[in-house]
């Protein structure tokens, strides 16, 4: 360190720019790469015990894969038989009685047929079940104003937060209260839909055609709920006495994908979450450690030492649970053959990360020979080290980002057993890729 004190002040200055330029670069990288966007996450009753969270973090930070997707695929074999809530609401006298009448297939006259009439007939929320819906609760809440005087305390007299997805129920007008529903089933994250019933009423009475009528009753809820500030919900138009036509059968398989959702997919993205957070602790912990990363580089490193970086990415693929011989479990076990393609390997980093590809150019190489004459080498051992460590700091990221997206491809894969998906639902043995989009 004397010999870097001597230095020329200019030169000692340079190189402190630099090493601040690629730090903020590095740590600007790291704070946008955690800031996940999760405004299309969902609340719901259907989350897993502290106890399996517990121990899929542990088998995460074991760096044991085939634990954690063994301890995933249980929770979800678990999760078939769970009973999905939906409360149907809305003002009094909007037929949400007639709605779920129609929803199930029966007619008003049947003896399991929730009651209907002119007047408020649904005082008391009411259960209903239909064969259509396996493992589903249909409640018949009662209408808005019959019960309380307010929208807050309405939600809080129907328990509202307990159920796993909200259909909105109106006729005649989207009045405010529909709009302040609708509000609060968005602050709340819940799922939620919005059904115009008593279409049939609309169409012999209006003097609009059938389509611009339907545009512009769509129009008329759309212009409420942005003056609201709610972001747009999925929207069925429908007649309670037309149970197959208009838009019954795109509510139903909506509704069977959102169930499948609530059911499969969002305990699942929990889970996923959960080893994402482990996985990142865990390279957090590793890049901060620099004893750990130091006894992988030789006392003084050359200018570009691949051997080194190479020895660092195996061990850290080994931390992690995705080197070569983990992988290959884990295909053994699950029988996913794919599980079983190569590990990432140090050709590939470079096309991987910019910053790497940055510390390794041939500019940055040229700046470190200059400083490997003897009379720099105090400062040259100094920086060696500085850039080595961050090299082995952005490797551990790549590992880490390939980890996550290793494990949640094996959990979307293997963790759904293929006799729980939803026959006829339109869903490939992919499952929840299909139903509802990537994870990533």
């Amino acid at each position: 360190m004397d010999l870097v004190t001597k230095m020329p002040q200019k030169t000692f200055t340079l190189f402190m720019d630099m090493a601040k330029a690629l730090k903020l670069l590095i740590s600007s990288k790291s704070k946008s790469i955690s800031a996940g966007d999760t405004s299309q996450f969902y609340t719901s009753q259907n989350s897993s015990s502290p106890e399996v969270i517990e121990n899929i973090g542990k088998a995460v930070a074991e760096g044991n894969l085939q634990k954690v997707i063994h301890i995933a695929k249980g929770e979800m074999e678990s999760k078939s038989r769970y009973t999905v809530k939906i409360a149907v609401t809305g003002d009094s006298g909007n037929g949400m009685s007639s709605f779920i009448n129609a929803l199930r297939l029966i007619g008003h006259e049947e003896e399991d047929s929730a009651p209907t009439g002119v007047v408020r007939t649904t005082q008391e929320p009411a259960c209903y079940s239909s064969s259509n819906f396996p493992y589903v609760e249909l409640w018949d809440l009662p209408g808005l104003g019959a019960t309380a005087q307010s929208v807050e305390s309405y939600l809080d007299e129907m328990q509202i937060s307990t159920y796993d997805l909200i259909i909105i129920i109106a006729s005649e007008q989207f009045s405010s209260n529909h709009v302040k529903l609708a509000q609060a089933m968005q602050s709340m994250r819940k799922r939620f839909y919005v059904v115009w019933t008593k279409l049939d009423r609309d169409l012999s009475t209006s003097a609009l055609a059938e389509p611009q009528l339907l545009q512009s009753i769509e129009k008329n809820i759309l212009e409420n709920l942005q003056n609201g500030r709610v972001r747009k919900p999925p929207m069925f138009l429908v007649s309670c006495f037309s149970p197959v036509f208009h838009d019954f059968p795109e509510l139903r398989n909506t509704l069977q994908k959102d169930i499948f959702n609530i059911r499969y997919r969002d305990p699942l993205e929990t889970l996923s979450q959960v080893c994402d957070g482990h996985i990142s602790n865990k390279a957090f912990f590793l890049k901060e450690n620099q004893m750990f990363t130091e006894h992988l580089e030789p006392a003084v490193s050359p200018a570009y030492d691949p051997a080194d970086l190479e020895r660092g990415l195996k061990t850290y693929q080994k931390h992690f649970g995705v080197d070569d011989e983990s992988l290959q479990q884990v295909a053994q076990r699950t029988g996913r053959l794919e599980m079983a393609s190569r590990a990432l390997q140090f050709q590939d980093l470079l096309k991987m990360d910019w910053q790497l590809r940055l510390m390794m150019c041939s500019a940055v190489n040229m700046f470190l020979r200059v400083l490997a004459v003897s009379w720099w080498f105090g400062l040259w051992n100094f920086v060696i080290r500085f850039f080595s460590h961050q090299r082995h700091k952005l490797i551990i990221g790549i590992v880490a980002k390939n980890t996550k997206s290793t494990l949640r491809r094996a959990l979307k894969d293997y963790a759904l057993p293929p006799e729980i998906l939803w026959e006829g639902s339109g869903f490939p043995s992919s499952g929840i890729q299909a139903a509802s989009g990537s994870f990533a």
